[in-house]
């Protein structure tokens, strides 16, 4: 039977807080600004998947509240539409099916909600808003792509993979086609394609992406159906002129462009990935003044809202190459920076433990994100390596949502925090101690682990379906090396009391300098930073050694 939802229905009266008004206010803007009507199709089947069946009618529900530009249509599996489209899938949501190839298996809810009103904006305006390069790589396509972007909603990374693909598949209506797995309605299916790491894409039944990709590499990627690392724009790329770069949108960058704004100076901060950098793929930080208890994610916005009052901010731009000369050329994957200034804010990655088996099962099993693809592994055995604060909080964070948990530490003890060491051991998670992994064993997907302990030599295999990896970060010194900057013993970026570099007119901020890796202190060295730069551009500290 068909059900069709309207927009006239009448509402009971109730009062609404301030936030929320202002929150209303805020869409209704947001959708007087889309010219054209969305239409929405969704198939579903009782008894499979209703939770996210419900979720889906649920927002879709409450955008209707505010504007008639959405509509829906509802329809059970077993309908001609169903067979006519192919859908076999509950839920699975067609959005605009005259206008594009986009459907969603699952519900756009948790950082999907994102997803879902940027599919809205972009399908509504019939602006797919890639940036100039992107779409001349588009317009060459001469052949079909079929998409598959995998998420999951506890994913802070996944929107942007999935933006990707809407604005490609709006683009080319004619070549492109979109489906936007969420792996926790659809596990059977991220199981086929062992994505137990998200985001992936894949074209063409092809892997091209692994986790969340710059606009630029993504549609390369597709064009090339293969994973792409480097996109070198045009030579007439657009170029911005201002007093400071700052490489890096995590807590030492953006702070560093509030102060550096602040203090008079035209600041940028570039950011190749997820804005925030590790603070986002935190499940909860208890330690940030202000704060008892906030999501990673949530404080990055906080963050990223306020320097955004300030500081002008690209994000899925990579810094190619600088260049010294009349100040600094910044060459990025989309344009280029005359700039007087530069500071490196560029964090760390994770470290990899280097064992058999390890890049082989990445994404299939082998993760270094439990908030990313944690909710894969809800009644799994997995592994959490490592002994420090983030392996710990990770750990305590999988057996919440029901994961199987195990830790494994090289040494005798952790060297956590006292609180977090409490909160594990009540949890009951085993830890085996004096214990590596020496090699992830597995065919398509992680299956077990070969452990050595490393008091005795004795080895054993622990069979389990997931391997969590949080043993240190190693720091992004790459772009420091390359301009001739030294590093300290332990690999980071060599810099004096106001985060100057051995090389004149660049600095660091953050964990790229070593030290105490906390969200606070990278925050503090930010502002420290800005402020000395402003300072130093004031009365430039190189010309007065030239001058000697």
């Amino acid at each position: 039977m068909e059900k069709r939802v309207g927009g006239g229905e009448e509402k009971m009266a109730k009062q609404i807080r301030p936030e929320e008004e202002a929150a209303q206010t805020q869409l209704q803007r947001f959708f007087a600004e889309i010219p054209r009507s969305i239409p929405v199709v969704l198939f579903s089947e009782p008894g499979k998947n209703d939770s996210f069946s419900e979720g889906a009618r649920q927002i879709i529900r409450a955008i209707r509240e505010i504007t008639d530009k959405v509509s829906l249509q509802e329809y059970p599996l077993t309908h001609e539409l169903a067979k006519e489209w192919r859908v076999t899938r509950s839920p699975t949501l067609i959005l605009a099916p005259e206008a594009c190839k986009i459907r969603w298996l699952g519900a756009p809810v948790g950082h999907e909600v994102q997803t879902f009103m940027e599919a809205l904006r972009i399908i509504g305006r019939q602006e797919p808003g890639l940036g100039k390069e992107a779409a001349k790589v588009l317009a060459k396509l001469d052949s079909p792509r079929a998409i598959k972007v995998f998420v999951s909603p506890s994913c802070p990374y996944c929107p942007q993979a999935a933006v990707n693909g809407i604005r490609a598949a709006v683009a080319r209506p004619d070549l492109v086609s979109l489906e936007i797995v969420d792996i926790q309605a659809n596990p059977d299916l991220a199981d086929q394609y062992a994505a137990q790491s998200v985001p992936q894409t894949f074209a063409n039944e092809k892997q091209i992406g692994l986790g969340a990709q710059p606009e630029e590499l993504f549609i390369a990627s597709l064009a090339a159906l293969e994973p792409t690392r480097v996109f070198i724009p045009d030579s007439d790329a657009e170029e911005i002129t201002c007093d400071l770069v700052i490489v890096g949108g995590g807590p030492a960058g953006l702070t560093a462009g509030i102060y550096a704004s602040r203090s008079g100076l035209q600041a940028v901060v570039v950011e190749k990935g997820v804005l925030g950098g590790q603070v986002a793929t935190t499940p909860m930080v208890e330690n940030y003044p202000g704060f008892t208890q906030v999501g990673g994610k949530t404080l990055v916005d906080i963050m990223v809202t306020h320097a955004l009052e300030y500081v002008k901010i690209f994000s899925g731009e990579e810094v190619q190459a600088i260049a010294p000369g009349e100040g600094f050329t910044v060459t990025t994957s989309r344009r280029r920076y005359k700039a007087r200034a530069v500071l490196l804010a560029t964090g760390a990655g994770n470290k990899r433990l280097g064992v058999p088996g390890e890049e082989r099962l990445a994404g299939r099993g082998v993760s270094y994100c439990s908030t990313c693809d944690g909710p894969l592994f809800k009644g799994k055995k997995v592994l959490m390596v490592g002994g420090g604060d983030s392996a710990v909080t990770e750990a305590l964070h999988l057996h919440n949502i029901g994961a199987k948990v195990t830790m494994v530490h090289r040494r005798e003890s952790l060297r956590a925090q006292e609180r977090l060491l409490v909160t594990l051991r009540q949890s009951g998670i085993p830890v085996l101690f004096n214990s590596e992994v020496a090699e992830i064993l597995g065919g398509t997907r992680v299956e077990a682990v070969r452990l050595k302990n490393n008091q005795t030599g004795e080895e054993s295999t622990l069979p389990v379906e997931g391997v969590f990896v949080a043993v240190g970060y190693a720091p992004a010194v790459e772009l420091g090396r390359s301009l001739g900057a030294e590093l300290t013993p332990e690999g980071y970026l060599k810099k004096d009391e106001r985060h100057r570099t051995t090389v004149p007119g660049i600095y660091s901020a953050g964990d790229v300098e070593g030290g105490f890796k906390q969200i606070v202190t990278a925050a503090g060295h930010g502002a420290e930073a800005a402020l000395a730069i402003f300072e130093d551009l004031m009365n430039p500290y190189w010309t007065v050694q030239k001058k000697r």
